[in-house]
């Protein structure tokens, strides 16, 4: 954190990879995506330690009515490492070239 209480993130908005079979099921019995447990990112693999925030993105609907749609599920959580880290699920791929690129790692906190 700075002098001046506020944490600085650095933006970063890359893929990241979940290791298969660590999804946390609680979400998913909510109707949202089930975060992993444990992802690679950069060749590394990071555990996620705790959630420390979550909220969603919502936008209008693309098809002209009056309803909005969750757009993606934001995640803010420490890492067991230590790391803070902002992670989002895309509820509908960029593309469909794209259509198993869901997670992204958004920002991490800067180093003291």
């Amino acid at each position: 954190m700075s002098e001046d209480g506020i944490m600085r993130w650095d933006f970063v908005s890359e893929v990241i990879m979940p290791v298969a079979g660590t999804a946390n099921t609680a979400g998913m019995s909510r109707g949202g995506p089930g975060l992993p447990e444990r992802f690679i990112w950069r060749e590394a693999e990071y555990a996620v330690a705790e959630v420390l925030d979550t909220w969603k993105e919502t936008g209008d609907c693309k098809s002209g009515s009056d309803e909005r749609y969750v757009r993606k599920h934001w995640f803010r959580v420490r890492t067991t490492d230590g790391r803070e880290m902002k992670i989002y699920f895309e509820r509908q791929a960029r593309s469909r070239r794209e259509r198993k690129l869901r997670w992204w790692l958004y920002a991490v906190a800067a180093a003291e």
